[in-house]
């Protein structure tokens, strides 16, 4: 009986242990995050994707600290607009960065009116940046069943109208779900924008354009964790 005490005292400090070098191990990593960007030597451009969430952001103190570009949330789906994506636009503007939009896709919606609710945010600018479109929802959970091929092909319509409205092709933010489930970043020639924090990512079989490097960085800029973002030339 008393070996058996024994034995479960020193599993339970083990376990403990172990518990203890766990949430160490977690600290370390948050507060590594918390700070990383990636070399500049490797990724010469930065820059982050904002939205009303961010609150106040300082675009002077986020251009200080190396930002070169901001895509700013524009719209989402058929109806929803970003509250603060008028104020974001100028604010990075004024802080001489460049400037892009994002509409966040919804395969439930026809791709006709989640255009319309595009162009109608964005303004026709030969100096904005590529368009770009995120890519996470599935269609899944559709009120009305939606085929693969239908979330395929009313992509290819919303990308054609959006392209038709700013003159530049878009770039495709595909996320590691979205891209298991659908396999379209082979299937739709657009520069990609994929996101995996810290490592750089390869779910999508080809060569990115963009990379949503970090979605925690701490910076002076915002009260709130930003979305760090570099290009590959």
């Amino acid at each position: 009986m008393a070996r058996r005490k024994g034995g479960s005292r020193w599993r339970l400090r083990f376990a403990a242990l172990a518990l203890l070098l766990a949430m160490a191990v977690a600290v370390a990593v948050w507060w590594h995050l918390k700070g990383w960007t990636p070399s500049r030597t490797a990724f010469r451009d930065q820059g982050v994707e904002v939205n009303a969430a961010d609150g106040n952001i300082d675009w002077i103190a986020l251009k200080a600290i190396g930002a070169d570009f901001a895509y700013i949330d524009a719209s989402a789906s058929a109806f929803a607009r970003d509250s603060a994506f008028g104020k974001n636009m100028e604010g990075a503007r004024a802080a001489k960065l460049q400037v892009g939009a994002v509409h966040i896709y919804d395969p439930c919606q026809p791709a006709d009116r989640q255009a319309a609710n595009f162009v109608t945010n964005v303004p026709r600018d030969a100096k904005l940046l590529p368009p770009a479109v995120e890519l996470d929802r599935l269609a899944d959970d559709c009120p009305v069943k939606v085929s693969d091929a239908a979330v395929e092909s009313e992509l290819i319509t919303f990308l054609n109208q959006v392209e038709t409205h700013t003159g530049k092709k878009a770039l495709l933010k595909v996320t590691a779900r979205f891209e298991s489930r659908y396999h379209l970043a082979s299937a739709i020639d657009r520069n990609l924008w994929l996101v995996r924090e810290r490592f750089e990512p390869d779910y999508a079989g080809r060569p990115w354009t963009m990379w949503t490097a970090s979605t925690r960085l701490e910076t002076q800029a915002d009260d709130q964790p930003l979305r760090w973002v570099v290009v590959q030339k």
